[in-house]
Protein backbone atom coordinates (compact mmCIF):
# COMPACT_ATOMS: atom_id res chain seq x y z
CA UNK A 1 0.00 0.00 0.00
CA UNK A 2 2.72 2.16 0.81
CA UNK A 3 4.23 1.78 -2.86
CA UNK A 4 0.85 3.23 -3.95
CA UNK A 5 1.18 5.78 -2.56
CA UNK A 6 4.45 6.92 -2.88
CA UNK A 7 4.49 6.36 -6.91
CA UNK A 8 2.07 8.55 -8.11
CA UNK A 9 3.68 11.31 -5.33
CA UNK A 10 6.81 11.22 -6.79
CA UNK A 11 5.47 10.73 -10.53
CA UNK A 12 3.81 14.24 -9.52
CA UNK A 13 6.87 15.71 -8.24
CA UNK A 14 8.86 15.05 -11.70
CA UNK A 15 5.93 16.38 -13.64
CA UNK A 16 5.78 19.94 -12.09
CA UNK A 17 9.70 19.99 -11.86
CA UNK A 18 10.11 18.49 -15.51
CA UNK A 19 7.55 21.58 -16.79
CA UNK A 20 5.51 18.43 -18.15
CA UNK A 21 3.07 20.34 -21.00
CA UNK A 22 -0.20 19.53 -20.36
CA UNK A 23 0.06 20.18 -16.40
CA UNK A 24 1.53 23.67 -16.59
CA UNK A 25 -0.64 24.52 -19.87
CA UNK A 26 -3.73 23.77 -17.09
CA UNK A 27 -1.97 26.18 -14.17
CA UNK A 28 -1.18 29.13 -16.67
CA UNK A 29 -4.50 28.80 -17.96
CA UNK A 30 -5.99 29.00 -13.91
CA UNK A 31 -3.62 31.40 -13.08
CA UNK A 32 -5.28 33.48 -16.37
CA UNK A 33 -8.56 33.00 -15.73
CA UNK A 34 -9.17 33.58 -11.96
CA UNK A 35 -6.81 36.64 -12.02
CA UNK A 36 -8.65 37.94 -14.42
CA UNK A 37 -12.10 37.33 -12.93
CA UNK A 38 -10.47 38.45 -9.61
CA UNK A 39 -9.20 41.92 -11.47
CA UNK A 40 -13.33 42.29 -12.68
CA UNK A 41 -14.55 40.87 -9.07
CA UNK A 42 -12.32 43.98 -7.47
CA UNK A 43 -13.28 46.99 -9.83
CA UNK A 44 -16.85 45.90 -9.02
CA UNK A 45 -16.75 45.00 -5.17
CA UNK A 46 -14.33 47.38 -3.50
CA UNK A 47 -15.79 50.72 -4.91
CA UNK A 48 -19.61 49.02 -3.37
CA UNK A 49 -18.11 47.87 -0.43
CA UNK A 50 -16.04 51.14 0.14
CA UNK A 51 -19.15 53.21 -1.13
CA UNK A 52 -21.81 51.55 1.34
CA UNK A 53 -19.39 50.99 4.02
CA UNK A 54 -18.66 55.19 4.16
CA UNK A 55 -22.22 56.45 3.36
CA UNK A 56 -25.37 56.55 4.94
CA UNK A 57 -28.62 56.27 2.96
CA UNK A 58 -32.13 54.84 3.45
CA UNK A 59 -31.97 51.66 1.54
CA UNK A 60 -28.28 51.09 3.26
CA UNK A 61 -29.85 47.97 5.33
CA UNK A 62 -31.37 46.06 2.33
CA UNK A 63 -28.17 47.32 0.27
CA UNK A 64 -26.03 45.91 3.16
CA UNK A 65 -27.93 42.40 3.69
CA UNK A 66 -28.03 41.47 -0.52
CA UNK A 67 -24.03 41.79 -0.50
CA UNK A 68 -24.11 39.65 2.89
CA UNK A 69 -26.06 37.12 1.17
CA UNK A 70 -23.86 37.08 -1.44
CA UNK A 71 -21.73 35.28 0.28
CA UNK A 72 -23.79 32.26 0.21
CA UNK A 73 -24.25 31.81 -3.05
CA UNK A 74 -23.81 28.36 -3.96
CA UNK A 75 -21.10 27.78 -6.77
CA UNK A 76 -23.21 25.43 -8.81
CA UNK A 77 -26.28 27.66 -8.76
CA UNK A 78 -24.01 30.76 -10.12
CA UNK A 79 -22.99 28.83 -12.60
CA UNK A 80 -26.22 27.55 -13.41
CA UNK A 81 -27.45 31.13 -13.64
CA UNK A 82 -24.73 31.86 -15.92
CA UNK A 83 -25.31 29.08 -17.90
CA UNK A 84 -29.04 29.92 -18.31
CA UNK A 85 -27.78 33.62 -19.41
CA UNK A 86 -25.17 32.44 -21.96
CA UNK A 87 -27.36 29.33 -23.49
CA UNK A 88 -28.61 29.58 -26.75
CA UNK A 89 -32.19 30.29 -25.40
CA UNK A 90 -30.89 32.73 -22.90
CA UNK A 91 -30.65 36.44 -23.61
CA UNK A 92 -27.24 36.48 -24.08
CA UNK A 93 -26.76 33.39 -26.13
CA UNK A 94 -26.32 34.99 -29.51
CA UNK A 95 -22.47 36.37 -27.89
CA UNK A 96 -21.51 32.64 -27.70
CA UNK A 97 -19.79 33.07 -24.93
CA UNK A 98 -20.69 29.40 -23.61
CA UNK A 99 -17.79 26.90 -22.86
CA UNK A 100 -15.22 29.79 -23.21
CA UNK A 101 -12.81 31.42 -20.86
CA UNK A 102 -14.96 34.39 -20.54
CA UNK A 103 -18.00 32.53 -19.43
CA UNK A 104 -15.34 30.77 -16.58
CA UNK A 105 -14.22 34.64 -15.85
CA UNK A 106 -17.65 36.21 -15.43
CA UNK A 107 -18.61 33.10 -13.37
CA UNK A 108 -16.20 33.60 -10.91
CA UNK A 109 -16.43 37.11 -10.71
CA UNK A 110 -19.84 36.67 -9.54
CA UNK A 111 -18.95 34.85 -7.02
CA UNK A 112 -15.26 36.88 -5.94
CA UNK A 113 -17.37 39.98 -5.52
CA UNK A 114 -19.68 39.64 -2.59
CA UNK A 115 -16.57 38.64 -0.57
CA UNK A 116 -14.48 41.27 -1.62
CA UNK A 117 -17.73 43.82 -1.13
CA UNK A 118 -18.58 42.36 2.18
CA UNK A 119 -15.57 42.01 3.59
CA UNK A 120 -14.26 45.54 2.45
CA UNK A 121 -17.39 47.38 4.14
CA UNK A 122 -16.54 45.52 6.86
CA UNK A 123 -13.14 46.76 7.45
CA UNK A 124 -14.53 50.21 6.57
CA UNK A 125 -17.59 50.55 8.61
CA UNK A 126 -14.84 49.75 11.28
CA UNK A 127 -12.86 52.74 10.52
CA UNK A 128 -13.20 55.44 14.20
CA UNK A 129 -15.29 58.36 12.30
CA UNK A 130 -13.16 60.42 14.82
CA UNK A 131 -10.71 60.16 11.65
CA UNK A 132 -12.28 61.67 9.34
CA UNK A 133 -13.23 64.94 11.35
CA UNK A 134 -10.04 64.75 12.73
CA UNK A 135 -8.16 65.34 9.04
CA UNK A 136 -11.28 67.51 8.28
CA UNK A 137 -10.95 70.36 11.25
CA UNK A 138 -6.73 70.02 9.78
CA UNK A 139 -8.34 71.57 6.20
CA UNK A 140 -7.94 68.32 4.51
CA UNK A 141 -10.30 68.05 1.93
CA UNK A 142 -13.40 65.33 1.71
CA UNK A 143 -11.15 63.26 -1.35
CA UNK A 144 -8.20 63.34 1.45
CA UNK A 145 -10.32 62.26 4.45
CA UNK A 146 -11.57 59.06 2.61
CA UNK A 147 -7.85 58.19 1.66
CA UNK A 148 -6.78 58.35 4.79
CA UNK A 149 -9.71 56.42 6.55
CA UNK A 150 -8.69 54.47 3.66
CA UNK A 151 -4.92 53.89 4.60
CA UNK A 152 -5.76 52.77 8.00
CA UNK A 153 -7.91 49.79 6.65
CA UNK A 154 -5.03 48.88 3.98
CA UNK A 155 -4.49 45.75 5.64
CA UNK A 156 -8.13 44.68 5.76
CA UNK A 157 -8.78 45.60 2.19
CA UNK A 158 -5.99 42.98 1.05
CA UNK A 159 -7.66 40.45 2.99
CA UNK A 160 -11.05 41.39 1.06
CA UNK A 161 -8.81 40.63 -2.26
CA UNK A 162 -7.42 37.64 -0.85
CA UNK A 163 -10.76 36.33 0.40
CA UNK A 164 -12.11 36.48 -3.11
CA UNK A 165 -9.13 34.95 -4.85
CA UNK A 166 -9.75 31.98 -2.52
CA UNK A 167 -13.39 31.87 -3.62
CA UNK A 168 -12.31 31.46 -7.02
CA UNK A 169 -9.27 29.79 -6.92
CA UNK A 170 -10.35 26.54 -5.81
CA UNK A 171 -14.43 26.29 -7.13
CA UNK A 172 -14.88 23.34 -9.97
CA UNK A 173 -18.97 23.81 -10.04
CA UNK A 174 -19.30 26.96 -11.64
CA UNK A 175 -16.35 26.35 -14.13
CA UNK A 176 -17.25 23.11 -14.72
CA UNK A 177 -20.73 24.25 -15.96
CA UNK A 178 -20.14 26.93 -17.85
CA UNK A 179 -16.83 26.11 -19.27
CA UNK A 180 -17.37 22.33 -19.96
CA UNK A 181 -13.70 21.28 -19.11
CA UNK A 182 -12.60 21.50 -22.79
CA UNK A 183 -8.41 20.58 -22.96
CA UNK A 184 -6.74 23.42 -24.23
CA UNK A 185 -9.12 25.87 -23.81
CA UNK A 186 -11.27 25.97 -20.83
CA UNK A 187 -9.58 23.19 -18.42
CA UNK A 188 -8.40 24.56 -14.96
CA UNK A 189 -6.93 22.88 -12.14
CA UNK A 190 -10.19 21.80 -9.94
CA UNK A 191 -11.73 20.62 -13.03
CA UNK A 192 -8.97 18.62 -14.34
CA UNK A 193 -8.06 16.78 -10.74
CA UNK A 194 -12.03 15.63 -11.18
CA UNK A 195 -11.23 14.57 -14.02
CA UNK A 196 -7.70 12.71 -13.73
CA UNK A 197 -8.91 11.11 -10.18
CA UNK A 198 -11.71 9.47 -12.13
CA UNK A 199 -9.78 8.42 -14.91
CA UNK A 200 -7.27 7.12 -12.32
CA UNK A 201 -4.22 9.07 -13.07
CA UNK A 202 -3.45 10.06 -9.50
CA UNK A 203 0.32 11.44 -9.98
CA UNK A 204 -1.79 14.21 -12.39
CA UNK A 205 -4.02 14.96 -10.19
CA UNK A 206 -1.90 14.72 -7.17
CA UNK A 207 0.42 17.07 -9.18
CA UNK A 208 -2.44 19.69 -9.51
CA UNK A 209 -3.42 19.79 -5.82
CA UNK A 210 0.37 20.50 -4.55
CA UNK A 211 0.66 23.39 -6.90
CA UNK A 212 -3.08 24.77 -6.01
CA UNK A 213 -1.99 24.82 -2.40
CA UNK A 214 1.29 26.35 -2.88
CA UNK A 215 -0.87 28.95 -4.79
CA UNK A 216 -2.94 29.15 -1.59
CA UNK A 217 -0.08 29.09 0.86
CA UNK A 218 1.85 31.77 -1.55
CA UNK A 219 -1.23 34.06 -1.60
CA UNK A 220 -1.49 34.08 2.20
CA UNK A 221 2.06 34.91 2.64
CA UNK A 222 1.54 37.81 0.67
CA UNK A 223 -1.04 38.85 2.84
CA UNK A 224 0.85 38.62 5.49
CA UNK A 225 3.75 40.01 4.32
CA UNK A 226 1.44 43.10 3.15
CA UNK A 227 0.01 43.43 6.61
CA UNK A 228 3.09 43.55 8.39
CA UNK A 229 4.69 46.19 5.98
CA UNK A 230 1.54 48.40 7.12
CA UNK A 231 2.06 47.81 10.32
CA UNK A 232 5.64 49.07 10.43
CA UNK A 233 4.61 52.19 7.96
CA UNK A 234 1.85 53.05 10.77
CA UNK A 235 4.56 52.65 13.66
CA UNK A 236 6.78 54.64 11.61
CA UNK A 237 4.13 57.05 10.59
Amino acid sequence: MQIRLVDPLLEALRLITSGDLYVWNVILRSLQISGSALLLAMVIGLPIGIAVGLTRFRLRLPVVAVINAGLAFPPVVVGLGVFLLLSRAGPLGDLQLLYTPAAMIGAQAILAGPYIAAVSLAAVENIPPDIALQARALGASRRQAILLQLREVRTSLVAAVAAGFGAIISEVGAVMMVGGNILGETRVMTTAIVLETRRGNFDVAIAMGIVLMLIALCVNALLLLLGRRSIRRGLVA
